[in-house]
This record gives structure tokens, C-alpha cells and sequence, in this order.
């Protein structure tokens, strides 16, 4: 089923639109142009994944002997971090960054006349 989820220019870049459709909520993002939906439910407890902040990536710089020399954040690879627990999920698939075998429930993002939609 094809669910109306706002105008295209309702979310921003880097932004987010949360769907209440029946008894599911929806997060909707929007980075580089591109619409990624996931079920607003984290995988840890139930909490509302998709209502935490999204940032990115923190990634370690190391030495070429493997000691740590600080935190670089990559902006290529966003992830979602729950607001419950912290539990982190990458936007562009919806693994969690820890356990890729673990993911959020994507739905496939439509747009049509400048509007998007999910499909449930």
C-alpha cells in the first residue's frame, strides 16, 4: 500500500519526518538528495529509533603502528542513533554499526509531483 508522506521540500537536508500510518511510525530522512524510511523502532528495546539525533560516522584515526591519534567524522556514512540506549544504525541501510546482521525495517520511498510516499 502507497502511503502519502509529505512534500519533498517538508524535510531538509539532514532532515527527518516521522509518519504516524495505523499503528506504525515511520522515519523518514533525507541525505544528499536521496529519501531512506525506516520503522521508528530499535531493535535493542523497542525505543524510537528514528527519534534520536542522526550524525556522523565517528571514525579512529590510527597510527601506522595502530596506536590512537583521535576521532574523524565521516559525513558519506550517517547513522541513526537511537534515543534510548544509543544503539546506532547506518541510513543509508539500516544495519545496526556494530552487528550488520541487526537492522532497522526499511520501506522503499516513492516521489511524484514533488511528494513522497512508503510503501507499507
Amino acid at each position: 500500500m502507497r502511503v502519502f508522506v509529505c512534500d519533498i521540500d517538508d524535510i531538509e537536508e539532514g532532515g527527518v519526518h516521522i509518519l504516524k500510518f495505523e499503528n506504525i511510525k515511520i522515519g523518514v530522512y533525507r541525505h544528499r538528495g536521496a529519501f531512506y524510511a525506516y520503522k521508528n523502532l530499535c531493535a535493542h528495546q523497542g525505543g524510537p529509533a528514528c527519534e534520536g539525533r542522526l550524525m556522523k560516522k565517528v571514525v579512529e584515526r590510527l597510527n601506522a603502528d595502530k596506536t590512537y591519534i583521535g576521532e574523524d567524522f565521516d559525513a558519506a556514512d550517517p547513522h541513526i542513533v537511537c534515543s534510548w540506549h544509543g544503539w546506532e544504525y547506518r541510513l543509508l541501510t539500516g544495519e545496526n554499526a556494530v552487528n550488520p546482521n541487526i537492522r532497522l525495517k526499511r520501506y522503499e520511498v516513492t516521489q511524484q509531483d514533488n511528494k513522497l510516499y512508503v510503501e507499507v
